[in-house]
């Protein structure tokens, strides 16, 4: 990869988001593993003939080229970066929940190489029919420790007793966790709590608990703030229960 001031090529990355822009062009979110998440305008990219078409679509691993100043600069040249299967249907609305999430948690401009490469590792899981819910829930847990607000899993926020794998806990954002009894409303298992802390997700009732601590952590950190990806999902699930 080659760089000046003000031009790069060939650098790693994936489209999270495209818009139209004017009658040809789109306005490209990207993540990038070297210069981090950035907008770029990609002129003559819609339309029959547009030779980029194909290529700028979510979930591809790309080389893209850009050019320019300021907060947007112009797309010049974009390729595969090598050769993958389409993702299963059944996990691309999960596939855009993690976009969505990149793009409202992610700073522009600010490098994170490792979160690069646990999105595409996760991509290349799910292409090879790793569980989607396991695999979100790993994103998720990577994603809050690379943005500084990971989870404390090794003990309680009261006192530092280590967590036990018998015990139960509830979970507050911005204190942690802290011991709770077995029947009480929102109990996470200390056993499943243990298990996120190992990365070992594989049975039921840990999924659940993990889920909900980490949308609980998400939540603290998106200020409110709804995801289109989960209000979607949630249509999905009345349209089939009806």
């Amino acid at each position: 990869m080659s760089r000046s001031p003000h031009r790069v090529a060939l650098a790693p990355g994936y489209v999270l988001h495209h818009r139209p822009w004017r009658d040809t062009s789109r306005i490209l979110e990207v993540l990038t593993r070297e210069h981090g998440r950035l907008t770029l305008f990609a002129r003559a990219v819609r339309g029959p003939h547009a030779r980029l078409a194909p290529l700028l679509q979510p979930f591809q691993p790309l080389l893209l080229s850009w050019s320019g100043r300021g907060e947007a600069p112009q797309l010049t040249g974009a390729e595969r970066a090598e050769a993958c299967a389409p993702l299963p249907p059944a996990c691309l609305l999960g596939a855009f929940y993690l976009n969505e999430l990149l793009i409202r948690l992610t700073t522009r401009h600010d490098p994170l190489p490792q979160l690069f490469d646990d999105y595409h590792a996760t991509l290349v899981r799910l292409r090879g029919g790793a569980p989607l819910e396991g695999c979100l829930r790993l994103f998720e847990k990577r994603l809050l420790e690379m943005l500084g607000y990971g989870v404390e899993l090794a003990c309680e926020a009261d006192g530092g007793e280590p967590l036990r794998a018998e015990g139960y806990y509830h979970f507050r954002a911005g204190h942690g966790l802290t011991t709770t009894l077995p029947g009480a409303a929102g109990a996470l298992a200390g056993r499943s709590l243990l298990a996120l802390a190992r990365e070992e997700l594989s049975d039921t009732r840990t999924l659940e608990d993990a889920r909900r601590l980490l949308q609980a952590a998400l939540g603290a950190c998106l200020e409110g703030r709804p995801l289109a990806t989960r209000a979607v999902a949630r249509a999905m699930v009345r349209k089939v229960a009806r």
